[in-house]
């Protein structure tokens, strides 16, 4: 008698849904496992750290004791990463940044011990820690990609574009929006300089789509370049498509390669008037305009806004100020980018 491959086995109604289930919810015990030994590793890290810094505040003990800790506790747990003087010195640090244990139990301990070396090595103080350290929990940031934001100061730019949101938008939501913009914003990543046209940065940007949705934020998916709007038998391309999941709203965002203008905001203000009737669902919120410009004056941006009952931001965006000769020669040109374009599939509106 021959053994059925368990594979050719037929399975009873509802195991596929049952097997599903179990699958769930062993994904789910291993996430939680991971996490309870972060915790308690991050805790134990902690109390380590403290423990060194009282004792030479107390007791005089100088720096050599960590190197004879370090060679001490590896003797007795050979198994054990984490225990090099440079890792104990770490220990030290952490405590003495975060000395409250209840907010670092409570807190911190979602993150990943090397995330905290990050936040210690490239970050300055607590606020700036705590506020980082509270992004990475929120969008699950890999320690690459908090690096990444620390280095080119998300903090910093984060809600400081130009927006008229206070009065176009209610409360909740005009916060929201606000903090999802930033300025300016950094698109080094295309390998573009300053004298990059519009065009050419459209189609860098869709080629890099990734890192864009990456420095846009959290919460933005993209629906198109150069979306077709069909206006009284005319043609209209809206340069840059985007739904946002928090606020559930589109955002239009038109790029341009010189100063910001004020009429800049007309166009801006006919395309979400397009958008809204045409595309935008009647559970969505009103949609949003971005104006990226290669500069601005904050006063003439103010002013433009001024009158505008269509919720719009303007922000700056910074390319590669120069690049040497031989990574310029490397550069796809428009044409190139151009026609990768036309071979890649076509983005379609949101249904």
């Amino acid at each position: 008698m021959t053994n059925e491959p368990s594979s050719l086995i037929p399975v009873p109604q509802g195991y596929a849904d049952w097997l599903a289930e179990l699958k769930w919810r062993i994904h789910g015990a291993q996430q939680r496992a991971a996490l309870a030994v972060n915790r308690e590793l991050v805790g134990l890290y902690w109390q380590i750290g403290r423990d060194i810094l009282a004792r030479q505040a107390e007791q005089g003990w100088g720096a050599k004791v960590v190197e004879r800790l370090a060679h001490d506790l590896r003797a007795t747990f050979p198994e054990m990463k984490g225990f090099s003087p440079r890792n104990l010195k770490y220990m030290r640090a952490f405590a003495e940044a975060w000395p409250d244990e209840s907010f670092v139990q409570g807190v911190l301990a979602q993150l990943p011990w090397y995330h905290h070396l990050a936040l210690l090595d490239k970050l300055p103080g607590p606020e700036t820690r705590r506020w980082y350290a509270a992004k990475a929990i929120e969008h699950n940031w890999s320690r690459n990609v908090l690096v990444m934001q620390i280095e080119s100061r998300l903090l910093e730019r984060s809600g400081k574009a130009v927006t008229n949101f206070s009065a176009t938008l209610p409360a909740a939501q005009s916060d929201l929006a606000r903090e999802s913009i930033k300025d300016p914003y950094r698109f080094d990543f295309l390998g573009l300089t300053d004298e990059a046209q519009e065009r050419e940065i459209e189609g860098a940007l869709v080629r890099h789509v990734t890192e864009f949705l990456l420095e846009l934020g959290a919460g933005f998916a993209f629906v198109g370049r150069q979306v077709l709007l069909d206006v009284g038998g005319e043609e209209f391309f809206i340069d840059l498509l985007f739904y946002h999941l928090k606020l559930r709203c589109y955002v239009v965002i038109e790029l341009k390669a010189g100063k910001f203008k004020p009429e800049h905001l007309g166009q801006l203000g006919f395309y979400l008037t397009a958008v809204d009737r045409q595309v935008k669902h009647a559970q969505d919120n009103p949609s949003i305009g971005l104006l990226l410009c290669k500069s601005k004056n904050k006063v003439v941006a103010e002013y433009a806004l001024g009158d505008k009952s269509q919720p719009m931001g303007i922000a700056e965006y910074k390319l590669v100020e120069s690049l040497p000769q031989e990574l310029q020669t490397s550069l796809p040109s428009i044409e190139q980018i151009e026609r990768e374009l036309a071979n890649a599939p076509n983005e379609s509106t949101k249904e």
